[in-house]
């Protein structure tokens, strides 16, 4: 049952963040992606500075930050689509 809500709160945290980041979703498993490695990134760099979070709507907030750094490194690396008309 575990494993369904990490897969709700990643796919939750991935769609959101592609709200803040590009203004609109990606898609259902480009989202689920980002949210769940979101999720791994959020708690690495929130155990910097030593704080777990302990409930759903901390992991949601912990998923959701470490997904919006995650897509902010990606578009780093990789530049921007050029469209033509």
């Amino acid at each position: 049952m575990f494993f369904l809500w990490y897969l709700l709160i990643g796919l939750f945290a991935g769609w959101i963040a592609n709200l803040i980041v590009r203004g609109g979703g990606s898609g259902l498993i480009i989202n689920l992606i980002v949210g769940l490695v979101g999720g791994l990134l959020g708690g690495w760099i929130f155990s910097w500075f030593g704080w777990v979070p302990e409930s759903t709507f901390g992991s949601i907030i912990c998923s959701i930050i470490g997904a919006v750094v995650l897509l902010w490194i990606v578009s780093l690396i990789r530049p921007a689509r050029k469209t033509t008309v």
